[in-house]
């Protein structure tokens, strides 16, 4: 692994972390201002990351997040660079009797930014059943 390749690998285990505490703040830090996101949630496109949104997103859920990243795969080109990973998530929503689980597809692309690895670019989603239902697939696992 290189250094680069490290360091990217940080910032995904930092996202890991912040998830799993709540830390809005530290989800944000890794951003850069004019990221553009296309989040599970609405709207379709998003700019910039917004430490307040993700606090009332955190408080929506009794208990901690659960989150995991798995089959991490880090793409490097000169300072951009590309992640693609199978993600989980957990919690219980606020007055809900039972908690959910979720796993969705995450690309992240990323730029070298005075010397540290910024996400300029996140794409997370959830396929749909294509049998005319147009369910989200929410029964899938690796």
């Amino acid at each position: 692994m290189t250094s680069d390749d490290t360091q990217i690998r940080d910032v995904v285990t930092a996202r890991v972390s912040a998830m799993r505490t709540g830390d809005a703040a530290g989800l944000v830090s890794g951003y850069a201002p004019d990221a553009v996101t296309f989040d599970l949630a609405p709207p379709l496109r998003n700019v910039g990351a917004s430490a307040t949104k993700l606090r009332n997103w955190f408080a929506g859920f009794d208990g901690p997040v659960d989150y995991e990243v798995r089959d991490l795969d880090v793409s490097i080109s000169g300072d951009l660079a590309f992640t693609h990973s199978l993600n989980r998530m957990s919690a219980i929503p606020h007055g809900a009797p039972t908690g959910f689980e979720l796993w969705f597809r995450s690309t992240l692309g990323l730029r070298k930014l005075d010397g540290s690895w910024t996400i300029v670019h996140e794409h997370n989603s959830t396929p749909f059943y294509m049998d005319g239902s147009l369910r989200a697939a929410l029964d899938l696992k690796p």
